[in-house]
């Protein structure tokens, strides 16, 4: 027989479980969910941003060897850029890893983060007179775009 508390009614509680309360008992295990395969248009969409930030790291990479090897105006603003380009491939290749898992929270950095490729693109053809450096990422932007505006991307995210 048991008292109100759940123990036998000749144990005295712990002091600490008078105080406290009793340690929670552990909970029972989260029913495995069912993994969604990810449409063509959303895998081919995390290939293309797995390219930017493989692209992106690379130019981090030059970007810290220049700033070694040369002579900067300021060292700390050169720094700087490489730690933006390096946060940037970073959240990039993150995202393509979710892209490729249909994670709802993908979605929205990679949109974001194409419209500043796409404005860098821009700057970097037309006002920099670069096109051989301005266009790729114009088309690789304009590419990830419209993949992840296809109506089978934008189901795959609605059932999320």
């Amino acid at each position: 027989m048991s008292g109100q508390d759940g123990q036998t009614p000749g144990r005295r509680r712990p002091r600490a479980e008078g105080l406290l309360g009793r340690a929670a008992q552990p909970t029972a295990p989260r029913p495995q969910r069912e993994r969604q395969e990810a449409p063509t248009a959303v895998r081919r969409a995390a290939l293309v941003v797995a390219v930017e930030a493989l692209a992106l790291t690379v130019l981090a990479f030059v970007l810290l060897v220049l700033t070694l090897t040369g002579s900067p105006d300021s060292v700390g603003r050169a720094l700087a850029e490489v730690v933006y380009v390096g946060l940037g491939a970073g959240l990039l290749a993150a995202a393509a890893v979710g892209l490729w898992r249909v994670s709802g929270w993908a979605r929205g950095p990679v949109i974001v983060l194409q419209i500043l490729l796409g404005l860098l693109g821009y700057n970097a053809a037309f006002e920099a007179q670069q096109p051989l450096l301005g266009l790729p990422v114009l088309a690789l932007v304009a590419t990830e775009l419209w993949l992840l505006a296809t109506p089978e991307a934008r189901l795959a995210f609605f059932e999320r």
